[in-house]
């Protein structure tokens, strides 16, 4: 039986020798080669893997499958991680970039990225042409491709993704201010494609995790607090690391600890990226945030005069804005975050850089930094708990939801519900819960703001303890 190849929110990823097979991606290649032809005059592809099992295979296999229906192919030496290949997209002005990677996901998972030329992610419509046209079997005469001719031939190319992201980053930071300032630095690279990078830009700072390894020792790389617990006790114990990075298996996501060891949130670091392009920086333009996002992003917005626009969840919707208008940051809450003078793309070791040239140049700790934003808008905390449930118990709990019938949650009463991607309850002008279903898995996403650790703790127990889960 075939099995049918769906995208999901940022791409196809499937679980290695199972479904995501050499013959199931040069389906996919196919169906991407025939979609350039029929969009593009003189078609072109640059093609990047992460660090992530059988990566240069998957590519190659990419890149022959592309050759063999005559597109061009700018292939990437090494592995690279997704905002490299989405910036060569723009600097080689190639019609699009794939990515062989999993991003996140657990180690024994692979993964399909489409990007558009603009250097985000490719608009979900266009996704939806590709995946239309994936053929039921590749044809196997891609095999005969020889990639050594082809660079001979120039109809393969081969692409330095890691020297021209590193130049790009030299043009953009003030590097010499964070190596020279009186602070220490750390990375954690998760066994990710952030590695080589980091090393290059930044030689003398700590580094964790930052060897070749495909099984990412059985821990999935996504940089969220219970995943990095190694990284922040290394912190915690050397008390004398100002700021700790971290960044997932392709390094689009940030993850980043105080000099405590304490992690701090992406709702914190979107707020101190907006403080500092705009009053230190100068910089002006739309903000663009995700549903689930805390409510004291409008209330730095309001203060500076900028305009906030809140879209559904996926970082492709806030792609789809910024590569048609004037956005300063767009960001979500699962650590993915894009700022103006870059990419339409997340990227976490550029939003490492940024707030590590804000500390160099400001002189002040993370800690002071978030007393200035909240200074602004007040003080809060958030929360998240993924609830494993049945299937049938989720599809009630949001029937619930759907009839308003959730009035108040403990104590709190209910003031206002809002609806774009999920069931977002309001208890005031500063405190929430939202109640969001997994799309794919039997699991609820149940989502917390408080005007403290405490209370958003409080908020969740109290909205499982009403819905029963």
């Amino acid at each position: 039986m075939i099995s049918p190849i769906k995208f999901g929110t940022d791409g196809w990823r499937a679980i290695i020798a199972e479904e995501f097979t050499v013959d199931n991606v040069a389906r996919v290649s196919a169906a991407t080669a025939m979609w350039l032809k029929a969009n593009f005059e003189n078609p072109s592809v640059v093609i990047g893997h992460d660090c992530r099992f059988a990566g240069k295979l998957f590519s190659e296999t990419t890149a022959k499958v592309m050759l063999q229906h005559g597109v061009k192919v700018y292939l990437a030496k090494g592995f690279v991680s997704t905002p490299m290949v989405s910036l060569g997209n723009v600097n080689y002005k190639s019609s699009l970039g794939v990515v062989i990677t999993a991003s996140h996901n657990p180690p024994d998972y692979n993964g399909f990225k489409l990007k558009g030329s603009y250097g985000g992610p490719l608009l979900p419509e266009k996704i939806e042409e590709i995946e239309a046209i994936i053929p039921d079997a590749p044809d196997k005469a891609y095999l005969e491709v020889d990639l050594e001719k082809a660079a001979s031939a120039g109809t393969l190319v081969w692409v330095n993704l890691e020297d021209d992201y590193c130049k790009h980053a030299e043009n953009n930071f003030d590097l010499e201010a964070i190596r020279n300032a009186p602070m220490e630095w750390a990375y954690d690279a998760m066994f990710g494609a952030g590695q080589n990078v980091m090393r290059r830009l930044l030689p003398e700072i700590t580094f964790l995790h930052c060897d070749y390894n495909p099984s990412f020792e059985g821990q999935a790389p996504e940089p969220i607090a219970k995943n990095l617990t190694e990284f922040s006790e290394m912190i915690r114990i050397a008390e004398n690391i100002d700021c700790g990075l971290a960044t997932d298996g392709d390094a689009d996501r940030i993850g980043l600890f105080d000099s405590k060891g304490n992690f701090v949130d992406s709702h914190h670091i979107i707020l101190l990226l907006i403080h500092y392009l705009y009053k230190y920086k100068g910089l002006r333009g739309k903000v663009c945030t995700a549903f689930s996002s805390t409510v004291k992003i409008k209330k730095l917005c309001d203060y500076y005069g900028l305009e906030l626009e809140t879209v559904k969840i996926g970082f492709k919707y806030i792609a789809a804005i910024m590569i048609s208008e004037d956005v300063l940051l767009g960001g979500e809450e699962s650590g993915g975050i894009a700022i103006k003078g870059h990419i339409p793309e997340r990227d976490g070791i550029w939003m490492g850089l940024v707030i590590w040239e804000f500390m160099a140049k400001s002189g002040k700790s993370l800690d002071e930094l978030i007393e200035e934003v909240y200074a602004i808008t007040g003080p809060f905390s958030f929360e998240r708990n993924d609830v494993h449930l049945p299937e049938q118990q989720k599809q009630d709990i949001i029937a619930n939801c759907k009839a308003r019938k959730y009035t108040s949650f403990g104590a709190h009463k209910v003031t206002e519900v809002q609806d774009l991607d999920g069931y977002k309850f309001f208890f005031n002008a500063d405190e929430w819960v939202m109640i969001r279903p997994s799309g794919t898995e039997p699991l609820l996403r149940v989502y917390a703001e408080g005007t403290s650790k405490e209370r958003a703790l409080e908020l969740i127990k109290a909205t499982r303890a009403t819905i029963g889960a």
